[in-house]
């Protein structure tokens, strides 16, 4: 039988591995409130059967899920929402309306990352995207609210990463389903201080003065704890967002710096991977270099992409 790896977080929040490319890497989070459950994104179609063990441990049937929560619709977050919604005969799909389209019809979003990835890489990391009706996608407006048996939620638009970014805020307990808007933080590299954040820069909407907007727009709910999709629940919110917001602005300067360079994406690389390991060992991180970039190196390779893709689009290169 399917085990599906479950973190319980207080106030009936549940983090359950996507199982995306390792564990610990990928979180989707389950919230019940009397009675009633919703996902807050998806991982991707081979996430599906471990979210709905999932739901079977917790003792939640599937007709219980009222909504499908995504804050945005890169395919790990959101590659599985269709297959998952069809799995779910109650739920509706909430959704940014600027990512509506591709998960309603996802053929350019499929064609897009068989492009980048080929196709075999593409089906054993995402599997088959599965569109949803349209009548079950509701479109976010800025400080929309809805309510889960009760518990109020608040959608805040949040460019930076994506334009297509909303973050969720649970109201009732002062926590924010921060989706990549508000970094990412691995179990891997926590120490005495706490978490170690780092920001996603990632292709192809990168933009640092809207991250920044956003961080601020995040941390000005002073929340008390911020659950991310890589990978969980963290706490000490306003640090967390310095820490960010100081990262986010020497990225800048780093891709600036190394525009130029005959080998750019190299240049840019050991930059970036040398101030993350100054940072991680500034606070008290004790990974190896091997076992750092074994955790961190795929980030730091997307990273580089979306820092360069920035450069390209704001003619900075």
């Amino acid at each position: 039988m399917l085990k599906p790896r479950l973190t319980r977080y207080p106030h009936r929040i549940t983090a359950v591995d996507a199982e995306y490319i390792r564990s610990g890497l990928a979180a989707v989070h389950i919230v019940e409130q009397a009675g009633r459950a919703a996902f807050v994104d998806t991982g991707t179609t081979h996430s599906v059967p471990y979210l709905l063990a999932a739901l079977a441990e917790l003792g939640i049937e599937r007709s219980a899920v009222d909504f499908i929560f995504l804050t945005h619709v890169h395919l790990d977050h959101a590659g599985g929402a269709g297959a998952l919604l069809a799995a779910l005969p109650n739920a509706r799909a909430v959704v940014h309306p600027r990512g509506a389209p591709h998960l309603i019809n996802p053929a350019k979003l499929i064609a897009a990352s068989i492009l980048v990835y080929g196709e075999e890489a593409y089906r054993r990391l995402y599997g088959e995207l599965v569109p949803m009706p349209a009548a079950r996608v509701l479109q976010t407006t800025d400080l929309e609210r809805l309510s889960l048996g009760g518990r109020q939620f608040e959608f805040v638009h949040t460019p930076g990463h994506a334009l297509h970014h909303q973050a969720i805020v649970d109201l009732a307990y002062s926590g924010i389903f921060t989706g990549d808007t508000f970094g990412m933080s691995y179990r891997e590299t926590d120490t005495a201080k706490g978490a170690f954040i780092i920001p996603t820069t990632t292709p192809t909407q990168f933009d640092p003065e809207q991250l920044v907007q956003s961080i601020d727009r995040v941390a000005n709910y002073a929340p008390e704890q911020v659950y991310l999709t890589h990978y969980g629940r963290v706490t000490g919110v306003q640090p967390l967002a310095h820490a960010l917001k100081r990262q986010v602005h020497e990225f800048v300067r780093i891709a600036l710096e190394h525009a130029a360079a005959p080998d750019r994406t190299a240049a840019i690389t050991a930059a970036l991977r040398e101030l993350w390991r100054d940072l991680a060992r500034e606070h008290g991180c004790r990974l190896s270099d091997a076992e750092f970039d074994a955790c961190l190196g795929k980030d730091i390779e997307l990273n580089v992409q979306g820092l360069i893709a920035w450069l390209e689009r704001t003619n900075k290169a």
